[in-house]
Parts: C-alpha cells; structure tokens; sequence
C-alpha cells in the first residue's frame, strides 16, 4: 500500500495574521513549502526560516565581468586595431586614454550586470516561457495570503492549528507517492 500525503493549503486575509502564523507553523515543527502573497512581505524570509541569497554577489561578479569586458573592448578596438588620434590624445597608451572611455566602462558595466542579473533570476526561478503558472488560489494576485504545507502524519492537529492561527480556508488534498515521483 502506498503512503498517503496531504497538501494543505490554508489561506488568511492579512499579512500580520500570516506572519504570525508562520512563526506558530514554524514553532510547531510543521514544514512550509510555500506561500503565495498579492505583494511582498516585508520579513518572511526570515520568518520562514530561509537563508539569505546570494544574489548580491553574482550581480557583483556580473558586473566586474561587464567591467573587464569593456577594458578589453575599448583597449582592443582604440589602441591596438585601429589606433585613431582622438582630441590630441596618443594612441598608443592605455593608461592616457582612460579618462575618455570611463562612460564606456560604466555602462557596460552596469549593462552586464542588469541583463545577466535578469537571466540569472529566470534560470533560478525556472521561469520559461511556456511554464504554467504554479499558483493554486487566484486570488492571491488580489487580497488573499496562502500557505501550502505537505504532511503525510498528524493532519487533524495540523488543521487545528491553522485554525487556532486565523486562518479563513483550509484545503486539504490528498495524494500518493506517485504523484511525488
């Protein structure tokens, strides 16, 4: 016989309420697998329990391979291909010439580091073009908070404490291993 799993979907109508209802959630030892909110919540990461990402550093990386890409481009094609006498300035010192390309480096810079970030984020998030939406209530794009919980023990106490929590719906749908694999 194969082992039964719940989906729990419970829904709530304010951002405090669900905050606080991660934290009873969290403390109770149940696992959140995700919640869906109309708008950002300021602090539920950190309610969740999730780390800290690392975005900052690959838009950093990004970014100096934006930089580097623009030193190279600007020292390959004005001084050493087709070295031209721009404003008086010689064509054959990098060092000398730098001051005039600092728009070229900044904007490259920045270019890499906003198209790459861009990528990055669909690759991450898996978001395809032809993905079909993931998101179980519609009405959270409006007004409503859910949190889906999978469980496959203590079903009723985990309603309970939904219940206990404010929660306005609670949608439990059951499902085998199969579904899982």
């Amino acid at each position: 016989m194969s082992k039964k799993y719940y989906t729990v979907l419970a829904s709530y109508k304010d951002d405090e309420v669900l905050m606080d209802a991660v934290k009873s959630i969290r403390d109770a030892k149940h696992d959140i697998e995700e919640i869906f909110t109309p708008f950002p919540v300021h602090g539920l990461d950190k309610a969740m329990g999730l780390k800290p990402t690392r975005i900052a550093i690959a838009s950093f990386l990004f970014g100096l391979t934006g930089f580097f890409t623009a030193v190279w481009l600007t020292n390959y094609t004005m001084i050493q291909d087709w070295p031209q006498n721009l404003g008086g300035k010689p064509n054959f010192s990098y060092e000398e010439n730098v001051l005039g390309w600092v728009t070229i480096l900044f904007e490259l810079t920045v270019f890499f580091a906003a198209h790459l970030m861009v990528i990055t984020f669909y690759l991450r998030s898996r978001l395809w073009p032809w993905k079909k939406a993931e998101n179980p209530y519609p009405s959270t794009t409006d007004d409503t908070f859910v949190i889906e919980l999978d469980v496959t023990e203590n079903l009723k106490e985990l309603q309970s404490l939904l219940k206990k929590t404010g929660a306005t719906e609670i949608d439990v749908t059951e499902k085998t291993e199969e579904d899982y694999e």
